[in-house]
């Protein structure tokens, strides 16, 4: 008889679908019923105001664009996943067109309940409070930036919880002491006019929701510091890479970009709002390429600000290679301050109350055990989130 323990359950995030890993059993998907539902009124929607033309009296067309509609696609987007309060339970948010919902799955898939919708709202990160069912998660505006935001359990509506001109992503409650959230902050850079430039480094912040005061926690020169997460032993746990800064140009590369300067502000401008329109409408402003410019949409995600590209099919023999660089490291550091890097090419992370950590590197899903022992568990391509669900 094996001596090993029995594998935890696995929640992650992979090419928009979620999956669960029980066990020994293969991954499954988890269907988004609410999604599903979405999806098959719009369709009867479409079917039913065909006749009109333009089906522009339908209305999902406001909602999805008439485009949309005719090819009988309709955009839904999970942009966030996390284990719930209960035993067997997932939280994840998703998006269709200018709806955003979040919804809480029981029974590791049996049921479904929507728990919040909006149609003028961007979420991100959510996680929830094993303690109160709280849920904290960042807010996306269209002006660049995003703020925390809480959702108490029981109660409609959510609460933002900072402001300013930053990029306050990634939040999680402070296993312990739930009074505190700690997340990583970033500062927008913007040129003269007040367009977006860059971010700033990320640090690692922590609030304290009853007074309202901010404390720094780590920053470190040159480097980014992501996903912050307090165990509840007390050791912080995070991301950290190295900070790419916006340069300032030489001489020769200014008369180049001054050459250049109407062909790239155009393409500047489409990239903007292609970017923007991905985020908050769920379809990109092009098209075109039909199921290959799909394909390549798939194998590209925007991972803590940064566009992370799979590798084309045959450039990696190992299929569970990492899909960022081993600069990204796991760091924890300890109640005395002491830090240690505890894994490279780390996409993302989540910590059992035990001290276990699972991550990805985003091709793969790896546990590493309290007594340093490190677990391969599965491959799966363009993985986003991870995270253990409690059994």
């Amino acid at each position: 008889m094996s001596n090993l323990p029995s594998q935890p359950t696995i929640a992650y995030l992979a090419q928009g679908k979620i999956r669960l890993k029980s066990g020994d059993a293969p991954p499954r998907s988890v269907e988004s019923v609410y999604g599903n539902s979405i999806r098959e009124k719009a369709i009867r929607a479409q079917q039913k105001h065909s006749w009109k033309g333009q089906g522009d009296s339908s209305p999902f067309a406001a909602a999805w664009g008439d485009k949309a509609m005719q090819g009988g696609e309709v955009p839904l987007i999970i942009t966030s996943l996390c284990a719930s309060k209960e035993s067997g339970s997932l939280i994840y948010s998703l998006e269709s067109g200018s709806l955003c919902a979040l919804l809480e799955v029981r029974q590791l898939g049996a049921e479904e309940q929507r728990l919040w919708n909006d149609n003028n709202t961007r979420i991100r990160h959510v996680t929830v409070s094993k303690q109160t069912g709280d849920m904290v998660f960042s807010i996306l505006h269209q002006n660049g930036t995003a703020n925390i935001g809480v959702k108490r359990a029981g109660r409609s509506g959510y609460l933002e919880l900072t402001e300013g001109d930053s990029f306050d992503t990634a939040p999680r409650w402070k296993s312990g002491d739930e009074r505190f959230i700690t997340y990583q902050s970033a500062g927008v850079g913007r040129n003269r006019d007040g367009h977006f430039l860059a971010f700033g480094p990320f640090t690692i912040q922590q609030l304290d929701t009853e007074v309202g005061e901010i404390a720094t926690l780590v920053e470190v020169p040159g480097e980014d510091c992501l996903a912050p997460h307090v165990a509840p032993y007390g050791s912080l746990y995070y991301i950290q890479r190295p900070y790419v800064p916006h340069e300032s140009p030489g001489f020769f590369s200014s008369i180049k970009n001054l050459l250049m300067f109407p062909f790239r502000l155009a393409h500047a401008i489409y990239n903007f709002l292609n970017f923007f329109s991905a985020i908050f409408s769920g379809r990109k402003l092009s098209t075109g390429g039909g199921a290959k410019a799909r394909e390549m949409d798939m194998k590209q995600m925007m991972i803590w600000g940064n566009l992370v590209r799979s590798q084309k099919q045959g450039e990696v023999e190992d299929e569970s290679a990492d899909l960022v660089p081993k600069s990204w490291q796991l760091m924890r550091r300890s109640a005395n301050g002491e830090t240690t890097a505890l894994a490279s090419g780390v996409l993302a992370y989540d910590v059992g109350a035990d001290g276990t950590v699972v991550y990805t590197n985003g091709n793969a899903v790896f546990l590493l055990h309290p007594d340093g022992r490190k677990q391969h568990i599965v491959n799966e391509r363009m993985i986003e989130q991870v995270f253990l669900v409690s059994a």
